[in-house]
């Protein structure tokens, strides 16, 4: 019987590793330094403001950013991955409860991106199909955290949960998209942008627990028009 020759063991090339790792901790530090230049300059900066800002040269931009659409996608994720989504996450793990843990959910939400204009201006100001699955990306991540959140709250306490997904996908678009008309135009205070969205959110999902979540009962129930308040 021929004897099997042992498989080679293929050997990882350490110096190829350490530059990959270098480029990304350039490109990150690049990212953070463009972060701050947007800061200083405004959501119109140039890329030679840029490169000005950080004090390199805009040919070393070009050589880890192909163009200024790569470099805004790179300022949406990495304000998604360090503030945003962190922030989320924070909240929804919290200890509040009710009424208060869904204002809350969406105060951080708003402000979060209103303690950030210039950065969030630079970023939707471009409309390139990287920089909108970025934006996309960070809101499946946010509404799939809420949609845990949900389903482990419901099942807690014996509610159906088939809906939880839908809720959750709903409500972040929503938040998301009323955040940005009001970044584009702020007719109200934040305060009172996060109270009309938790007014909404909150009388939806006392709904949602008067039938337990479940859409049989709904189903099965009136659906009369509310009793309009009287006039003064």
């Amino acid at each position: 019987m021929a004897q099997q020759t042992p498989p080679v063991a293929v050997k990882t090339d350490g110096r190829k590793r350490r530059w990959h790792q270098h480029k990304v901790d350039r490109r990150n530090e690049l990212v953070d330094g463009t972060l701050e230049a947007i800061r200083r300059r405004g959501s119109n900066v140039s890329m030679d403001e840029i490169a000005a800002e950080i004090g390199v040269s805009k040919t070393v931009l070009y050589r880890y950013f192909v163009d200024k659409n790569d470099l805004t996608t790179a300022v949406m994720m990495r304000f998604a991955q360090t503030t945003l989504i962190p922030n989320m996450a924070a909240a929804l793990t919290s200890n509040m409860d009710g009424f208060d843990l869904t204002r809350e959910i969406i105060r951080v939400y708003v402000e979060t991106v209103a303690n950030e204009p210039e950065p969030y201006r630079f970023v939707m100001a471009n409309n390139s199909a990287s920089k909108n699955q970025a934006v996309a990306n960070s809101e499946q991540i946010i509404a799939r955290m809420l949609a845990v959140m949900l389903r482990r709250r419901m099942a807690e306490v014996g509610m159906d949960t088939s809906g939880v997904e839908p809720w959750a996908f709903h409500t972040v678009g929503g938040v998301q998209l009323a955040t940005h008309s009001w970044m584009s135009h702020p007719r109200m205070t934040s305060d009172e942008l996060i109270d009309y969205l938790t007014m909404l959110s909150w009388n939806a999902l006392c709904g949602i627990v008067e039938v337990g979540g479940s859409l049989e009962v709904f189903r099965s129930q009136a659906h009369p028009s509310p009793i309009l308040p009287t006039s003064r």
